[in-house]
């Protein structure tokens, strides 16, 4: 009864939503296409359903042929390949939309684990690979809405990036995905998508931890104090600008 109430919210939501934005695709694809890299759409492959490869979709928000961070599932925030109206999107999360395609295909869903290429997916531990993708992955998750500054949190970092993401953020994600393999339903499952709303809204409120109690304490802590350092920074340096 699960999968099927899921698959059907799936196809219904994001037909919906793909409907009803279509216009205001249509202008971003065509504004895309004249600008930048004069391409809409960017296709990346990605591990999925049963650790099968598929093609994610997305709006393009970078350039090519730049390579000074390769291989990994992460951009800095201000890596040189993104560009202006690349930054945009990707902070509003539009960029993201043409994966509902993806969902109407069933290549993903639209709450489950984060799907990652294969250089990250190989990161986590055999308990997890052998585990999360029994799900279908998911356009938004728990370790899409705690992790979704996580091009700050690499940024940060400054060196040792590879390692950094390894060592620090791979466990805790792992950690989040396998919580929700244990928990999915479709309360969880609806909860999760008001929680992504949230985020993207009232990113600094982190009103998931509030909401969902028993989520894994793993770097928690450690995880909220990045964040608020990274939000008091932020206001530093735009107070410096002002001045």
């Amino acid at each position: 009864m699960y999968n099927f109430s899921k698959r059907f919210a799936d196809i219904f939501i994001s037909f919906s939503i793909l409907l009803i934005f279509a216009p205001f695709l249509l202008i971003l694809a065509i504004i895309l296409k004249i600008t930048g890299e004069h391409e809409a759409f960017y296709s990346q492959e990605r591990i999925g359903y049963n650790n099968k490869k598929f093609k994610l979709y997305k709006f393009v928000t970078m350039r090519k042929f730049i390579s000074d961070i390769p291989d990994i599932e992460f951009t800095l925030d201000n890596y040189s390949r993104v560009t202006a109206i690349g930054k945009l999107l990707r902070l509003t999360k539009i960029n993201e939309i043409p994966q509902f395609f993806n969902v109407l295909k069933g290549d993903m869903s639209l709450v489950g684990p984060r799907p990652l290429i294969q250089v990250s997916f190989d990161m986590y531990p055999e308990e997890v690979k052998n585990k999360l993708y029994y799900l279908k992955p998911g356009l938004t998750g728990i370790g899409s809405i705690i992790f979704r500054n996580e091009e700050s949190l690499v940024t940060e970092k400054g060196t040792n990036l590879k390692d950094f993401y390894r060592d620090n953020i791979i466990p805790y994600k792992g950690a989040l995905e396998m919580w929700y393999y244990k928990n999915m339903s479709i309360k969880l499952d609806i909860t999760i998508m008001f929680l992504t709303g949230w985020a993207i809204f009232f990113p600094k409120l982190n009103l998931h931890y509030k909401v969902l109690r028993e989520l894994p304490v793993q770097r928690k802590q450690k995880l909220q104090g990045m964040e608020s350092n990274f939000d008091k920074k932020a206001r530093i340096k735009v107070k410096g600008e002002v001045n």
